[in-house]
């Protein structure tokens, strides 16, 4: 027998290939269990050929590291058909190893194919030398030589099967995977290698019409190095881009589930709000019309929240209204819903076994907000007004329903507050009167309905006008005037009072500076804010565009807000007057005395005027609290070198008392009415001096 003899560092080359081979069989598993459609096609065929092109190059090149005394040579045609079994058997494995399942049965087939195939490659390319006389193969080391295949290709298909899903320390794993898979492969290999034996009269008939060893070494190294590296790299990146996609894809779904969360909910107590309580009715009427059951809607509004928020700041007025959230969603049933729909606003949607479960429920809530809230270092009390619309019965849809429990909250609170009223038809008239009032205020301002009146002031010692103040009112197509006492609220709690506000603004400016052409520099006119529009962060924006567009000097402005807002978070109030006042703006503390006012932050605050309420005026003469009262605000104001201004003078007597006790300026039907700016100057033209 000819002796063979081994290149070592061949040898080691081949089992390098065969570990890297392995390895990358192993990201490629991963790559086509992970991928999907068309994408999953290509990296098997992608896969299978990387693959097996690496475990036909090891053989080769263990091949190629084997020399005998004669010179070997490999036949093209004999040498690709060996490619194309490694090839082949690499594909099925990707294959296999990429399903959602493989059952024992398929493993062991599996392994009986692979091996099968891996030995096909390996004794065809030992086939390729046609040597003659044949190569004799020993039996023994022959069958040892199947039996390894069967059992390495076993091993590999159950590690990259168990390691093809991406998960905690999954490389180092495959890396350790590889080298268990690089060596088995190695070890059939030169076991098969062993197992030939070649006679000493033996020849290559390959030698010279096949492939020449001398340069198919270097050139099936290099090009194996560079066909497992590029579909390494290309696994390798295409993983991490999945990755970060994956990542991506999470990040937005968290922030699709965060604006969802956003958009269903309420920002401060975490209640539904309304859109998703409308989506909870619709839910609860198809379920109640299958099962022909019941459900109440029960409207809550807190009485006595708004002197609360008033008295001790908004902070505070929304840890109270958590509170409410809190004790009411600690009695909540698993199939109930509680929302917040609007300020201090609760809508309870409830199940009931039988209609009248909704009397003691209704009850049960109204004892509830009865005892009073810890909130902070205060205990603070409010009650609840509740009203309560059935299904069926008092509305097939969700608008309705809601409409009518609002309605029958309403009528709860003019019966006394405090307690709960069910939905009656009658009430209907007056929830559809104030949803018409809702559409027809939307559109007054598009359709120029609002209008200025105003009403004079007066100095009180001589007489002659200071001004005036800027009242609003409301030209109706159908209903004629109408009182802001009629709509400002529910401007404010729909927002439209923002824009209302604005118009105010521009217009009594634009009113001004005609006055002020007109020689009346001296006149000043006034602007009451509300509490929603003196909170906006437009307001100082606004005033400042209103004074530029009509070119008006500023001290010509004199904005009012109540006692109540410019107390109810002082802090914040003091930032806003020191801009407003740093404009010029004149600023006025209107229904001085009927607030909580501290002397702290009263003295600090940038405000030129006091306006005495009409409620301490009106009863003056035969009341002497209200008299010591306007006594005390005079005092004051001239104290803090304030001008006082007193409004709601009727009588010959208030004038003359309230002139008396030293205030600057008066304001009342008794000395003008308020009217439209186009007979507010005629007036004053006509009126004569009214003397005590």
């Amino acid at each position: 027998m000819l002796i063979a003899s081994y290149d070592f560092s061949l040898v080691l080359i081949s089992l390098a290939v065969a570990v890297l081979a392995a390895y990358t069989a192993l990201n490629l598993a991963g790559r086509i269990a992970t991928a999907k459609g068309p994408a999953q096609s290509l990296w098997t065929c992608g896969g299978a050929l990387a693959m097996g092109i690496g475990i036909w190059s090891m053989h080769f090149i263990g091949m190629l590291a084997m020399s005998l005394p004669i010179p070997l040579g490999y036949d093209l045609s004999i040498t690709l058909l060996s490619l194309a079994m490694a090839v082949l058997a690499s594909g099925f494995a990707l294959w296999l190893v990429s399903q959602a399942q493989m059952p024992r049965w398929h493993w062991l087939l599996g392994s009986l194919a692979m091996g099968a195939g891996i030995s096909a490659m390996h004794y065809l390319g030992m086939q390729a030398l046609r040597m003659q006389p044949g190569i004799e193969y020993d039996p023994l080391l022959f069958g040892l030589s199947l039996l390894i295949a069967v059992a390495a290709s076993a091993a590999s298909l159950w590690i990259a099967f168990r390691l093809r899903l991406p998960g905690p320390s999954v490389r180092l794993a495959r890396a350790g995977a590889a080298l268990i898979m690089g060596g088995a492969i190695v070890g059939m290999h030169y076991t098969g290698m062993a197992a030939a034996g070649f006679p000493l009269d033996s020849i290559c008939l390959a030698a010279d019409a096949g492939l020449d060893t001398a340069w198919l070494a270097s050139l099936v190294v290099i090009v194996t190095f560079a066909v497992l590296a590029i579909a390494l790299l290309t696994s390798v990146l295409d993983a991490r881009m999945e990755s970060r996609i994956a990542q991506l894809s999470a990040s937005l779904a968290e922030a699709n589930r965060e604006l969802t969360e956003l958009a269903l909910h309420d920002s401060l107590t975490k209640l539904p709000n309304r859109l998703l309580l409308e989506d909870r009715v619709g839910q609860s009427i198809h379920k109640m019309a299958r099962r022909n059951g019941h459900f109440a809607l029960m409207f809550m509004d807190l009485d006595g929240f708004k002197p609360v928020n008033d008295a001790y700041g908004h902070h505070l007025g929304d840890l109270l209204l958590c509170a409410v959230a809190d004790r009411l969603r600690q009695r909540l049933r698993a199939q109930d819903t509680l929302a917040r729909v609007g300020g201090d606003e609760f809508v309870l949607l409830a199940e009931l076994r039988e209609p009248d479960d909704a009397v003691n429920l209704a009850g049960q809530i109204v004892q509830l907000i009865g005892q009073p809230f810890l909130v902070g270092e205060h205990e603070l009390r409010v009650s609840t007004s509740v009203g309560i619309a059935l299904y069926p019965g008092d509305g097939e849809d969700q608008q309705t329903l809601l409409l009518n429990a609002d309605a029958a909250m309403y009528h709860a609170k003019g019966a006394g507050k405090n307690g709960y009223s069910f939905f009656e038809a009658s009430m209907n008239a007056n929830a559809r009167n104030q949803l018409q009032l809702l559409h027809d205020l939307r559109m007054a301002l598009e359709r120029n309905e609002f209008r200025l009146y105003y009403q004079p002031k007066f100095d009180a010692l001589d007489g002659r006008p200071t001004g005036a103040e800027a009242l609003l009112r409301w030209q109706h197509p159908e209903r004629g005037i109408v009182s802001p006492a009629e709509f400002i609220e529910l401007a404010e709690k729909t927002g439209m009072i923002i824009l209302i506000g604005e118009w105010v603004l521009d217009q009594a400016c634009r009113q001004m500076r005609q006055w002020y052409e007109q020689g009346r520099q001296d006149w000043r006119v006034a602007v009451n804010l509300s509490a929603l529009q003196f909170c906006h962060v437009g307001l100082i924006d606004s005033v400042a565009d209103a004074l530029q567009r009509h070119a008006l000097p500023a001290n010509c402005l004199t904005l009012e807000i109540t006692e109540t807002t410019a107390m109810s978070d002082a802090d914040a109030t003091l930032q806003v007057l020191n801009r407003l006042a740093e404009m010029g703006v004149d600023l006025s503390i209107d229904d001085f005395g009927t607030g909580y006012s501290s002397l702290l932050y009263l003295k600090r605050l940038p405000a030129n005027e006091l306006k005495i309420d009409r409620g301490f005026v009106s009863d003056l003469v035969h009341d002497s609290d209200d008299a010591a009262i306007i006594s005390a605000i005079v005092a004051l104001g001239q104290a803090l070198n304030l001008r006082i201004v007193a409004e709601g003078v009727e009588t010959l007597q208030q004038k003359s008392f309230l002139t008396e006790l030293g205030c600057n300026a008066l304001q009342g039907f008794l000395l003008g009415h308020p009217l439209p700016a186009e007979q507010f100057i005629q007036a004053l033209a006509d009126s004569v001096p009214i003397t005590a």
